[in-house]
């Protein structure tokens, strides 16, 4: 064999092996202890003048950075981030893949406490949440950047931007919940971009807001680490979690993450009293095969009961994905009867105004306990957290 034909052989071994490896799915049973190598956020581009220049920006427009929480030296001047799965790395004045979590000098700082982009008085069915105080307000805040990169996200424009290129309130804690009360809403959700990345700014709005009898709604896609989960745990009313797809190349190659901590987050929930939603965006030809959603719906309800509300949401083309069509109704409605089949009582269909699959029916009777139309209640047959025609037990925080 000639040095040419070796070549060649070589690269067709190693292009199988790539195609192989691809294609393979990891396991993806959820391992919290796992923590991938340490690495930097952007270790090749990183320029620390560019990053002093970017702090002093963000201070010019009144952003004040402030102590993270979860972090620990790396040496070398620099930090590990130990709030998501992702372990981020970083030297002084570089941020991490949020956007919005800075190194310092042996430190770890938040640079979008109280800093609200987007606030908003939101219906609580918005959320989604179907199974919280139906017909109540929820006063909704983010700030900007996430941590991950999801090719349809629909609030892209500020989940996928720094926090310096936006406009920001300056909204501390005790304002946000001073804010919730005077506007009648029950509960403060954390919203529209991804609430991990401003956890701090979190935490102490809900032990306020629990404090002074407003619930705590989190819209979260689940990226998070054991510790800050348990934490947060211990202040929140539900957490509404994105369950994106079930597999990991999903996670990888649409969303920029993995799949396993959002699973481990999951079964970590469950473990506690808060009110679980999960919800799945079914995206034609990527995430709607039967045999995943089939098996996903099982692990759902294996792992955490027959009783969390699940949505399947359709989905509409948007950001970096709008070489696809809106999901068909159809396709909806066949993954809600088998979802419904493995045993979950309690599942509803997303950004389908005026479908049946919107409203609370009964598990035993069949009859609807809570009708809805979009935002909007048209009925309401519960008496004390129960079916008023049958009786029944309807999980959930309903006064």
């Amino acid at each position: 064999m000639n040095r040419r034909q070796f070549l060649l052989d070589l690269c067709t071994i190693a292009g199988a092996a790539g195609i192989a490896g691809l294609l393979a799915e990891p396991d993806l049973s959820p391992n919290p202890s796992a923590r991938p190598s340490p690495r930097s956020a952007a270790p090749d581009r990183f320029d620390p003048a560019e990053g002093r220049r970017g702090l002093l920006a963000l201070e010019q427009k009144g952003f004040t950075p402030r102590e993270a929480m979860f972090w620990e030296k790396a040496g070398g001047g620099k930090v590990r981030c130990l709030l998501c799965p992702k372990f981020c790395v970083l030297r002084p004045y570089e941020r991490g893949n949020c956007r919005v979590r800075v190194g310092l000098e042996n430190r770890l700082a938040t640079l979008v406490y109280g800093r609200p982009c987007s606030v908003a008085v939101d219906p609580i069915e918005k959320k989604p949440v179907f199974h919280y105080l139906p017909g109540s307000t929820a006063f909704s805040f983010a700030t900007a950047g996430c941590l991950l990169s999801c090719r349809y996200c629909q609030n892209w424009q500020i989940s996928q931007a720094d926090p310096e290129t936006l406009d920001a309130h300056d909204l501390p804690p005790d304002q946000v919940v001073a804010a919730a009360a005077r506007e009648g809403c029950r509960s403060i959700a954390y919203t529209y971009t991804e609430p991990t990345i401003f956890y701090e700014y979190m935490y102490d709005t809900a032990r306020l807001a629990r404090a002074s009898g407003i619930g705590n709604v989190v819209v979260s896609c689940g990226y998070i680490n054991p510790e800050p989960l348990a934490q947060l745990a211990t202040v929140l009313d539900v957490m509404k979690v994105d369950l994106k797809g079930f597999t990991e190349r999903f996670y990888r190659t649409v969303c920029g993450g993995t799949l396993a901590p959002v699973l481990a987050t999951l079964e970590g929930l469950a473990r506690t009293r808060v009110l679980i939603d999960v919800v799945t965006l079914v995206v034609p030809t990527l995430n709607d095969d039967e045999p995943t959603m089939l098996a996903m719906f099982r692990w759902l309800h294996e792992r955490l009961g027959p009783d969390i509300s699940l949505f399947l949401s359709r989905f509409h083309p948007t950001f970096r994905l709008r070489n696809l069509p809106p999901t068909p109704p159809e396709t909806l409605e066949r993954l809600r009867d088998l979802a419904m089949a493995t045993g979950l009582r309690y599942v509803y269909l997303g950004n389908v105004p005026g479908h049946a699959g919107e409203s609370t029916f009964c598990p035993s009777c069949h009859k609807v306990v809570v009708g809805r139309v979009g935002y909007q209640l048209t009925e309401r047959n519960l008496r004390d957290g129960c079916c008023a025609f049958c009786g029944t037990r309807i999980p959930g925080v309903w006064e």
